[in-house]
This record gives C-alpha cells, structure tokens and sequence, in this order.
C-alpha cells in the first residue's frame, strides 16, 4: 500500500501540505481537517493535491519532486492555465495569475453592476467603502487609513459571510504606504486570519492599481513577510516571493483514532 507520504512547505508562514492524488483518494473530508489541525494532526492551513491552491508552493513541490526544472511550466487550476517558475536557488517562485477581473459576478456578489469599485458594503455597525476582484477566488479589498489587525479579525468574519457574496470571500484590508508599497490584513475565507496570501496580495495590489494608487510594481507587506507584484497589459499579474520547504512526513495511520470526533461533536479519544 502507498504510504502515506505528505511534504510540508511554507511561503511566509501561509503553510501547507502536499501529497500525491494517490495518498489523497484514501482520505475522507474529515481525516484531512484532523489531518490539518495543530495539536490532533500534522498542522497546515490546507492540503494541495495536484491542483492550483498554494501556488507558489505547489510550483516549490514540483521541483522538488523533479516533475519540472527551471525552466517555465503551466499548472491547470479551476480558474485557468498559470505560467510558474522556480528560481535558480529555488526559494523564489514567479507565478503569472493572470488577469483580474473586476466583474461582481466572477466572485460571485449580488450587485448589479459592471464593477464594484468604492462600493458602500452595509455591516451591522457601519458602512464601508469597499472594491470587489477575483483573482480566479473572490476578494473584497477595504482601503484603511491605518492597518490594524485588530480590525481584519473584528471585519472580517462579517465582510465574509455577507449576504452579497453566496460562496463567501477572502477579505484584505490595505494601507497605502507610497506608490511602491502597500501594507495588508487578510482574512481568508473558511481560514480566518492569515499571515500571507498570495492571490490575496494579487487581489489587494489590483484595486489600488485600478484606482490610480499605485504603479505597476508593487511591493506588499503581510505579517508573514513581502511578495512582489508585477502589472502588465489589461491588469495581467504576476508575483514573486519565497518558499521553503520543512519537512518530508510518513503519517501513522493512529492520527486518525486519537482525534476520533474532534468535528463531530464527541470527546476526541484519549
């Protein structure tokens, strides 16, 4: 039988499991939660199996295990073909996103309208002005004065599970420092608060590029660390950051009996 073999990596602290389609197909839904938790299981914000989530350290894990070189590549993803590169030191992985696409219902949001730039999103106790992107996920970019993360983790379950988005959207809140660079809190959708994001730097960098307050390079500073966003033609994006890889892993298969019903309710077995 396959083992049950899992390759832990990190970009920024955004970190995550990677296992072959065959390791995957003998997990239910349940195990790969207990599998993700922190203290029952290995820990990781998700797991990635052969698909296009975690770019930046999909493409790491494809190096690695010697399916591509240096040489550029595509990876099929949900939401279309995109362009990787592993760097020469292979820490640095160039991925090209593709075009972000300003349309409400790409996320999907109920709103009526070409696009959903300054928005008034109504919450319980304010109003906020807000703008709507997909990055081939759905994002809701809320411009502040000042960033506090306070503010991600009070705004952001709300901003999520609002009624104008029926799949629910990740959630940056953005700090212009200069033209340059940009300062960000993201909540991401089903996670909760996150150090780094990819797509989420993507999303953030685009509307402040679409509404004049940026140029087309652009660097984005997370908890977790910076990536590098580039623009080029009709907001054609890619970005550049780092990956590191922690560890090569072989489960026990007692993982899942000593955190029997942790999602269910029950005790966990002891």
């Amino acid at each position: 039988m396959t083992p049950l073999l899992f390759h832990k990596y990190h970009g920024l602290g955004n970190d995550y499991l990677v296992c072959h389609r065959s390791v995957a197909d003998r997990l239910s839904q349940e195990q790969i939660r207990l599998l993700c938790h922190p203290h029952y299981g290995i820990g990781s914000d998700g797991l990635l199996i052969d698909s296009g989530n975690g770019l930046r350290i999909y493409a790491r894990y494809l190096f690695d295990s010697k399916r591509v070189a240096h040489q550029p590549f595509l990876v099929h993803t949900a939401g279309g073909d995109v362009r990787c590169q592993v760097a020469e030191d292979a820490h640095q992985i160039t991925v090209e996103m593709g075009r972000a696409n300003f349309s409400p219902a790409a996320l999907p949001a109920l709103i009526d309208l070409p696009e959903a730039l300054n928005y008034p999103l109504p919450l319980k106790e304010e109003t906020l002005s807000v703008s709507l992107v997909s990055m081939g996920n759905p994002h809701c970019v809320v411009p502040v004065e000042k960033l506090d993360l306070a503010q991600v983790h009070r705004l952001g379950p709300q901003i999520e599970r609002h009624p104008l988005f029926p799949k629910r959207t990740n959630v940056q809140l953005v700090e212009v420092l200069d033209r340059q660079t940009l300062r960000i809190g993201i909540w991401e959708r089903g996670a909760g608060f996150t150090l780094a994001s990819g797509s989420s730097s993507c999303a953030a960098a685009s509307v402040m590029r679409k509404l004049g307050r940026v140029g087309d390079r652009v660097s984005v500073r997370m908890p977790g660390g910076e990536l590098q966003i580039a623009f080029s033609g009709d907001f054609q994006v890619s970005m550049r950051g780092p990956v590191h890889k922690i560890a090569t892993l072989t489960l026990d298969e007692d993982c899942f009996a000593g955190g029997a019903g942790l999602f269910t309710g029950s005790t966990p077995a002891a």
